[in-house]
């Protein structure tokens, strides 16, 4: 390390700003020092006590004190905003400590340079050089730091909340404290049997309806496209816009409708069926045949979308390539196989991926069709048909059982992160687009 790029790096260690000056850049210096003052500021007057408040979780809940001869409410901590709190002060922290690190290794660079008998860019070629050479990781900041804001700090506030006790009864600020319990929760679900049996069976009815829903529309859509497609088929727009009509109406709209529609007693379609002798069905007041009919709903919502989507599709694939299939004889089956198929699932597969992640977190059509029912003996808050982001809102809105809904919430994020990731890394299209990067 040269004497010019050890001294700004030692003195950037000791000061932020210092080796900017010692560098001659006395705008950046200014602004790192100001950076730091202000972080000093910060970690005397809030910084330090949040993050210990986020630590103890308080010491003294809200309570009653006899005042004269009166009783007087005495507030107290609130475990969960001091959380909230401190998790936001040591993101600021870790902040501060990032641009302390940039700050000696922007001072050793150019020091490196003074070395080399150059000048350090001043302010103004600094900003021409973010133009010039930075300018997308600029212009990414904003919607970063939103990214930041309200994703990774809710998630991370959702992870911390998983290892506390904060739940009904005993546990609920102000009147009372949380306290940090480690992996209490996630043994609770894991081993207790009632909450082993629900996060299994809802688990396992999770992840066959997030199959199946996904499936059903991508195929179900595919199919509807080509049907209409399809050089003897009149009529064509007509068919379209029946087709696009569930799509066009506001989902919960749609699931409302059809809630009453399925009734067992007044429902219209069981009303039908009797009429014709054939007798009612339970539609969604059996736990299968509910499964059944919110699998056929959501086909009746998502093929439309679907459908869309893949008729653009076919009309992109080049025409030539169908004609040297017809030259070498091939069937509409095997040029369906070879040519058509293979076309959509490379433009589709991340598509159908975020399908798949969408519908295990898909809240409205369970909600609205069935809130959860039929009830389950053997689960705990939650019903047949339930999935875990169901429960999870019933956990958290109906029963506040926060922390078992923070833990069933991360395990959701695991879940979809995990299954998201290594399907879309095996793609095609990402295969194809790493090969080009």
């Amino acid at each position: 390390m040269g004497k010019h790029a050890k001294m700004a790096a030692l003195l950037s260690v000791l000061f932020m700003g210092i080796g900017q000056l010692y560098n001659k850049q006395i705008i950046k210096g200014i602004i790192f020092i100001l950076t730091e003052i202000l972080a000093l500021y910060l970690m005397v007057t809030m910084l330090i006590e949040k993050i210990y408040g986020l630590i103890t979780l308080g010491s003294v809940p809200t309570h009653l004190e006899k005042v004269g001869r009166v009783y007087v409410n005495i507030p107290g901590d609130h475990s969960i905003f001091m959380l909230l709190e401190g998790l936001i002060s040591l993101i600021i922290l870790l902040l501060f400590i990032s641009m302390y690190v940039s700050n000696i290794k922007d001072a050793y660079k150019n020091g490196q340079l003074r070395e080399k008998g150059l000048n350090a860019p001043n302010f103004h070629n600094t900003i021409r050089n973010i133009n010039d050479n930075s300018f997308p990781y600029a212009m990414l900041f904003i919607p970063g730091l939103g990214i930041l804001l309200f994703t990774i700090v809710p998630i991370i506030f959702m992870i911390f909340l998983a290892f506390t006790n904060y739940t009904a009864p005993n546990h609920i600020p102000p009147k009372s404290l949380v306290d940090w319990v480690g992996l209490s929760t996630f043994k609770d679900l894991l081993f207790l049997k009632q909450w082993k049996n629900t996060i299994i069976g809802v688990s396992m009815w999770t992840i066959v309806w997030a199959v199946l829903s996904t499936f059903t529309c991508y195929l179900g859509g595919i199919l509807v496209a080509l049907l209409i497609q399809q050089k003897r088929i009149k009529f064509k727009v007509m068919w379209r816009m029946i087709y696009i009509i569930p799509y066009a109406i506001p989902q919960f709209i749609s699931l409302l409708v059809m809630r009453n529609m399925l009734n067992y007693q007044f429902g219209p379609i069981n009303q039908y069926l009797r009429y014709f002798g054939l007798g009612g069905l339970p539609w969604l007041n059996d736990p299968f045949w509910a499964k059944v009919t919110i699998i056929i709903v959501n086909m009746w919502i998502g093929i439309p979308s679907s459908m869309l989507l893949t008729i653009g599709l076919l009309g992109n694939i080049p025409k030539d390539l169908y004609e040297a299939a017809d030259v070498d004889g091939a069937s509409k089956f095997a040029k369906f196989r070879s040519i058509t198929l293979p076309y959509i699932l490379f433009a589709t597969a991340p598509l159908l991926i975020m399908s798949f992640a969408f519908n295990i977190n898909n809240f409205n059509v369970i909600y609205l069709l069935t809130e959860g029912l039929p009830a389950n003996g053997d689960y705990v808050f939650a019903g047949s048909t339930d999935l875990l982001v169901t429960w999870l809102y019933k956990l958290a809105l109906d029963n506040q059982r926060y922390n078992i809904a923070s833990a069933v919430g991360l395990i959701v994020f695991i879940l979809i992160a995990s299954l998201s990731i290594y399907n879309f890394r095996r793609t095609k299209s990402y295969k194809e687009e790493d090969m080009v990067q």
